[in-house]
């Protein structure tokens, strides 16, 4: 999760999160280039004493920085796309976990599981335990397998909201009347954190996301069932 004064992304727990990470340094790497490049360029111009009669009308340079921004555009194009296309894919799922969002909490499905279902709501400061996290534990937590791919299905029963979990990469909106799906596989156990990224109204700020994710062996002798 993020902590105080962190400047970058929280660390990567899928597959698509690296890759996300990746895509943004390369960006800020381009921006960086423009950043210093233009001002330096414009510095030379405004204070060179050199003069050049033919800088007027020069096609060869007109050609150049007609190209050169084209081509750039053109490298962050091409990764955003092959991310866009990566997050979009459902390759055969272990497991689908069906959430609904609430005015203020989620409502949890494992579809699998002979349709279990439970609520998660944000834990009262009173309720909390040394080592909670005020405004980011729950009462019931996601507890998911890692290592296998896993499937949400996410809607909402009254107002927009938003399924969020940035250390995997998720951000998928809550929709009243339509079922949004969006797949992940965590490389790693630990609890991660999410919160609802679609301002829903007064209580926006009090509808965490929990999951606790635990290895493939240990999920399957049935810990989803002591929720």
């Amino acid at each position: 999760m993020a902590h105080a004064a962190q400047v970058g992304l929280q660390d990567a727990t899928s597959p698509i999160m690296e890759e996300l990470i990746t895509f943004h340094d390369h960006a800020l790497m381009i921006i960086f280039l423009i950043c210093f490049l233009v001002p330096y360029a414009l510095f030379l111009t405004l204070t060179t004493k050199l003069t050049n009669t033919n800088i007027s009308d020069a096609q060869e340079m007109e050609t150049v920085w007609t190209i050169l921004p084209a081509i750039i555009l053109v490298l962050i194009a091409l990764p955003s796309l092959r991310i866009l296309y990566m997050t979009d894919e459902v390759n055969d799922p272990s497991l689908t976990i069906k959430s609904i969002g609430h005015q203020w909490y989620w409502t949890y499905e494992y579809t699998d599981y002979g349709g279990l279902i439970f609520n998660s709501y944000m834990l009262p400061p009173l309720f909390l335990e040394p080592g909670d996290l005020r405004l980011l534990d729950v009462d019931n937590r996601v507890v998911l397998p890692i290592e296998a791919p896993i499937r949400m299905m996410i809607t909402s029963q009254d107002v927009l909201h938003s399924w969020a979990v940035p250390t995997l990469g998720l951000k998928t909106d809550a929709i009243p009347g339509r079922l949004n799906q969006t797949t992940f596989t965590a490389t790693r156990p630990g609890v991660y954190y999410g919160q609802c990224s679609e301002i829903c109204g007064a209580n926006h700020s009090f509808m965490p996301i929990v999951l606790e994710l635990i290895p493939l062996k240990i999920f399957e002798m049935g810990p989803v069932f002591t929720l």
